[in-house]
């Protein structure tokens, strides 16, 4: 399942996949079965659309949020990250299958997958009321190198991903919202609140995972985060935190400010 979603190159038709394969496992895990985990071999590089042409971070022209192109931009950008998301969560679930997990493990990162992939036609549905669509700008070239960085860590992966990229997410949304909400952009408010609202549980997942691998390896948690994400992460954290969504997710100020360049709040 996993493995052909990653290998699907088209959005929409990627994230249908998705959610079928995740309505079909979570059918099973109703029924009291437990699916089979077996082995896959997954790309390197998830399967993509032609486009949206893929630009250094640098070279992806910034337009101000005040302005209707601004706003499809922003939207632009966020269906992109939901697009890579839905990715991201299938290649953990295909990539890690040595290491020894609980059925638990995949139940969460179906869920989260399924939701990126609902976040994804979201943000498309709003594109296109705006008379745009996913693949009419460039996009971020860079959101892949997380997976690349860490296709043979798992704790790294979950140090990363949901606990640095994705917590990221939980900072940027409310300032988003806000945006459309001045423009009376209601669709698109909706969206992203439906989007704010379940990435807390993405986040939440890897910390309970990466605190459960901590455990089995009897690491302390707070130093192997801060050594994996120097490891891995390219550049410091950036402040302001959303503290209260990101405590809600299972990870403490003392994990992040460290990171930050100063180093301290």
């Amino acid at each position: 399942m996993a493995e052909a979603v990653l290998r699907c190159g088209n959005g929409r038709e990627k994230t249908a996949i998705s959610r079928a394969f995740a309505a079909q496992w979570q059918a099973a895990r109703a029924a009291g079965e437990t699916p089979e985990i077996g082995h896959a071999d997954p790309p390197l590089h998830p399967s993509r659309p032609a486009a949206p042409e893929l630009l250094n971070p640098r070279d992806v022209p910034r337009r101000r949020p005040g302005t209707p192109e601004g706003r499809i931009a922003l939207l632009h950008a966020v269906a992109h990250i939901e697009l890579n998301a839905v990715d991201l969560h299938w290649d953990i679930i295909a990539r890690f299958t040595d290491t020894k997990l609980p059925m638990g493990f995949y139940d969460d990162w179906v869920k989260a997958a399924d939701e990126e992939s609902k976040h994804f036609n979201l943000m498309c549905d709003c594109l296109e009321a705006e008379g745009s669509f996913y693949g009419a700008l460039p996009a971020h070239a860079g959101m892949w190198r997380a997976a690349e960085d860490t296709v043979d860590d798992l704790m790294g992966r979950l140090a990363v991903v949901p606990m640095v990229l994705e917590a990221r997410g939980l900072d940027v949304t409310p300032g988003m919202i806000e945006i459309f909400k001045r423009a009376k952009a209601d669709g698109a408010v909706s969206a992203l609140e439906t989007i704010y609202a379940e990435e807390v549980a993405h986040v939440a997942y890897g910390s309970k995972w990466f605190h459960f691998l901590c455990g089995r390896f009897d690491e302390d948690p707070k130093e192997r985060f801060h050594g994996l994400v120097r490891k891995y992460f390219h550049g410091h954290l950036k402040p302001p935190f959303n503290e209260e969504k990101r405590a809600e997710a299972g990870i403490p100020p003392d994990f992040y400010w460290p990171l930050t360049e100063t180093g301290e709040p």
